[in-house]
């Protein structure tokens, strides 16, 4: 076993991939999620995908004394990859108070607690928000931060500068900033995926929800932006792909393949790709349609963002593999593995 691994927010969406990746890859996990937007369930599609059970603490990560309690239970922990965060942009600029709260206490808590319990290595869930609106594509982690257009990009500039500061103090951990772009699809098992509670904040489970009848219609929200086909570009990547991201993040800190204690990798495909078009990928690699409509821009959204990957592909070893077809495959059949199951 290579380790111990504390993952926050681990029945989440990436959060339960990367334990998945984190276990095929060696490591033990200890998962503590509040299952404010996920479900406990999610444990039992790890292990069936495994084999193994990872241990499960339901709890907050703002509360400081479950933490407490956490470590003293689970002793050894080498490592921590932190997903617990709110995370839908246009929810943010509705509820900046909620986002800000969670987001930045919740990091608090682990970093205070890092160096009391010995834990060595840092990965943290950042965002490609932090670049603002890009005055060129693709970005590299070298690209200026700019304003954030939402609370939630905001959330995530905050905490890599809190990161920088708490190593720069002198404590004894390293981290890695992992810039999302945007994660989507599902486990190929079909086993795990994306299931939020209540109404979907993000595009690809709003899509296939809308594509077996749930949701009534797609919004796309605008036509009128500086691309190709009017709607906003995003470079979108394979949630299995972005796991196994971390589990190289994690390799380089606790085996010290680096001397720098603060790294930053972007972790994307390196294509952009337009919501218009990624509906379209849909419907061509399922064979079913996607009713759809065009709607008002919705206010915190970057007009167009791709990532330039090649730091992560040189230094961490790590590439994006999977197309877009075989992705949005991913999707469907996890969506219709819900249906089977009677979830929706």
């Amino acid at each position: 076993m290579k380790g111990k691994i504390l993952v926050t927010g681990g029945t989440g969406f990436i959060g339960s991939h990367t334990t998945v990746e984190l276990q095929n890859a060696g490591y033990e996990v200890v998962i503590i999620d509040n299952l404010s937007n996920s479900n406990a369930d999610v444990v039992d599609g790890i292990e069936r995908i495994t084999g193994i059970r990872p241990a499960f603490v339901e709890g907050d990560c703002t509360c400081i004394d479950t933490l407490h309690r956490l470590f003293k239970e689970h002793p050894g922990i080498t490592g921590i990859i932190n997903f617990a965060a709110s995370k839908a942009v246009g929810e943010s600029v509705q509820k900046p108070i909620l986002y800000y709260r969670n987001n930045l206490n919740i990091l608090l808590n682990l970093l205070d607690l890092m160096p009391v319990y010995g834990v060595r290595g840092f990965v943290f869930s950042s965002s490609c928000t932090v670049y603002g609106e890009p005055d060129q594509n693709p970005i590299t982690e070298d690209a200026p931060t700019k304003q954030a257009t939402s609370p939630y990009g905001a959330t995530k500039q905050i905490s890599e500068n809190i990161i920088a500061d708490v190593i720069r103090s002198g404590s004894p951990i390293k981290a890695i900033l992992l810039r999302y772009f945007n994660p989507i699809g599902a486990h190929p098992t079909a086993e795990i995926g994306e299931l939020p509670n209540g109404v979907p904040q993000n595009l690809v489970p709003f899509l296939t929800q809308t594509a077996i009848g749930i949701r009534p219609m797609l919004s796309v929200f605008g036509d009128d932006y500086n691309t190709p086909d009017g709607s906003c570009i995003r470079d979108f990547i394979n949630v299995v792909d972005l796991a196994k991201a971390h589990v190289k993040a994690l390799d380089r800190m606790l085996e010290d393949k680096s001397d720098k204690a603060l790294e930053v990798f972007n972790i994307g495909t390196g294509e952009g790709l337009s919501v218009l078009q990624l509906i379209d990928a849909f419907e061509r690699a399922t064979g079913v349609k996607v009713p759809h409509k065009i709607v008002e821009r919705r206010e915190g959204d970057i007009e167009q963002i791709w990532a330039d990957p090649k730091r992560a592909n040189e230094v961490l070893g790590w590439h994006a593999e999977a197309s877009i077809d075989d992705t949005m495959r991913s999707a469907w059949k996890w969506q219709q593995r819900l249906r089977e199951r009677g979830i929706m």
